[in-house]
């Protein structure tokens, strides 16, 4: 069982940047496909991001993509989200998850941290 704990979320202004991250409890945190799921207010959750074990390749969302970075640090059983120019609609709880599958689909992983609000003002 693997638990996963979201901190680094806030309060901004639209063109801020933030980084939020998600470190595991377990060590095979390394073996396990990270990724970043985000879910606005009255809206379904979203994939955003997703990083392989060893870090190599990584995939975004269109809605995110050149203005957000995921990394990870296997030392520290940590990934990472970079996040640059938030803009008003990036409003939502952010959620790291670790799965097996290479997937956008949010069933295809298996745990999932508590998430961490990030709120973006206008």
């Amino acid at each position: 069982q693997v638990q996963l704990v979201e901190s680094g979320g806030g309060l901004v202004q639209a063109g801020d940047s933030l980084r939020v991250s998600c470190t595991a409890s377990d060590r095979t945190f390394s073996t396990y496909i990270m990724g970043w799921f985000r879910q606005a207010p009255g809206k379904e959750r979203e994939f955003a991001a997703r990083i392989t074990p060893s870090g190599g390749r990584t995939y975004y969302a269109d809605s995110v993509k050149g203005r957000f970075t995921i990394s990870r640090d296997n030392a520290k059983n940590t990934v990472y989200l970079q996040m640059n120019s938030l803009k008003p609609e990036d409003t939502a709880v952010y959620y790291c998850a670790a799965g097996r599958i290479i997937s956008t689909d949010a069933r295809s992983y298996d745990y999932w941290g508590q998430g961490t609000q990030v709120t973006v003002s206008s």
